[in-house]
């Protein structure tokens, strides 16, 4: 972390000012992603896994799989 203060210094006031931007748009994603709930636009996805899992056991595969 010292290295990236550091190289910050270094930058020209423009371009503190883009980094500082760029971080405050990194942490509102992380915000959003972090309010969001799991999303199913991928529906459909998984059809070759039909016969291997019942779709309670899918559900529990892919929450899993989520991390």
């Amino acid at each position: 972390m010292e290295d990236a203060y550091k190289l910050f210094q270094q930058l020209p006031d423009d371009l503190k000012e883009e980094v500082l931007d760029y971080i405050e748009f990194l942490l509102e994603r992380n915000a959003r992603r972090r309010r969001s709930p799991m999303k199913f636009g991928w529906r459909g996805g998984l059809k070759e896994l039909r016969k291997k899992y019942t779709s309670v056991e899918l559900q529990h595969k892919t929450l899993e799989w989520w991390g």
